[in-house]
């Protein structure tokens, strides 16, 4: 019995140095799981997007819509019924002109001169018939009567035979520039004000002259003011053929609902030009960044890099023409963080 107790005391100790010896912190290569990219993806899809100029400009009133009121006479405006804004009638008044003295003295001079050469002309003719003038006397009286009736009737013309006249609209419209205050008195041939015909307000914008082939008459378009607010609808009404001398753009020129803008206010249009047809890609999903244009498909838990060729970007998605697979997923959210090869795993 003595011999026993020695071995169990033995074995006993032994125990924990065995179960110590079991545990190893050596890490298994084989248990080390591969690196992946959380990725987010779409199905791929053929489709079509609009093509759209983007553009910026502001309203202002049609060269073909407005009309400029001038004198041609140096005079005095007396009354201003309208300011700049302001909505008008056909036949309403606009302001209230009187002909300066000068001009006045100078038709009533005219009126003179053709009542006297009407007078010499009478005579001379009563003296042919005496035989006391000649036929070519005659005619001279004849030429002095018709110069001063031409320079009467040009003055008439002009306005100088009316000592004070009021300014009409000759259509219903919106007052856009007024270049005089009540009581001004006024150069010949000065603007006094300028008025655009209803419907004659536009939105100008300029496009680049590469975009001008793009961009067609009655060609539809959205409109947004730069200060905020809902989008209208509109139409291009006219594309200019030459470049603005001061913008060096093409000058657009885009219809609006009547009274649905102010002249003045800055724009901003997105003109439908067609539709570009390929595959339907989100914006994010082109990856541009150190080489060529590509997108990353999923195949075998890899991402699968696919060169692109961009035909369209906008923020309505990108339209690409390339070899992609419509049973591959095509990676989103994740694109610029993977290479060709990587592992991924979606959400």
């Amino acid at each position: 019995m003595t011999q026993i107790y020695p071995r169990i005391l033995a074995f006993l100790l032994l125990l924990p140095i065995a179960a110590c010896s079991g545990t190893s912190t050596t890490p298994d290569p084989g248990a080390t799981s591969t690196p992946s990219v959380l990725v987010s993806t779409v199905a791929p899809r053929q489709g079509a997007l609009p093509a759209v100029v983007t553009a910026y400009g502001s309203v202002a009133p049609s060269e073909i819509g407005t009309r400029t009121f001038n004198e041609a006479q140096p005079g005095q405006v007396t009354r201003l019924f309208v300011s700049p804004g302001s909505a008008i009638k056909a036949g309403q008044p606009l302001a209230t002109f009187v002909t300066a003295p000068t001009a006045r003295s100078a038709y009533e001079q005219a009126v003179s001169a053709l009542a006297a050469a009407q007078k010499a002309r009478a005579s001379t003719a009563q003296l042919l018939t005496q035989q006391l003038a000649t036929t070519d006397q005659l005619v001279q009286a004849d030429k002095a009567v018709s110069d001063a009736r031409t320079s009467l009737a040009a003055l008439r013309a002009e306005g100088a035979g009316s000592p004070t006249h009021t300014i009409m609209a000759p259509f219903a419209g919106v007052i856009t520039a007024v270049a005089v205050a009540q009581g001004d008195r006024t150069a010949a041939g000065a603007t006094i004000l300028t008025v655009a015909r209803s419907g004659g307000v536009v939105v100008t914008v300029g496009i680049n002259p590469s975009q001008r082939g793009t961009v067609a008459i009655g060609q539809s378009a959205s409109l947004k003011r730069l200060s905020g607010g809902g989008t209208l609808e509109g139409n291009v009404v006219r594309v200019d053929g030459a470049l603005n001398a001061v913008t060096k753009m093409v000058d657009v020129d885009l219809s609006f609902p009547a009274g649905a803008l102010l002249p003045g206010e800055p724009m901003q249009v997105d003109i439908r030009t067609g539709e570009v047809t390929g595959w339907v890609v989100p914006h994010a999903a082109v990856v541009t960044a150190g080489g060529n244009p590509r997108i990353f498909q999923i195949q075998g838990g890899k991402a699968k890099a696919v060169p692109v060729a961009v035909k369209l970007a906008s923020d309505a998605g990108d339209v690409v023409d390339g070899a992609l697979s419509p049973r591959r997923p095509l990676i989103v959210a994740g694109a610029y963080q993977v290479n060709d090869g990587d592992a991924v795993r979606s959400r």
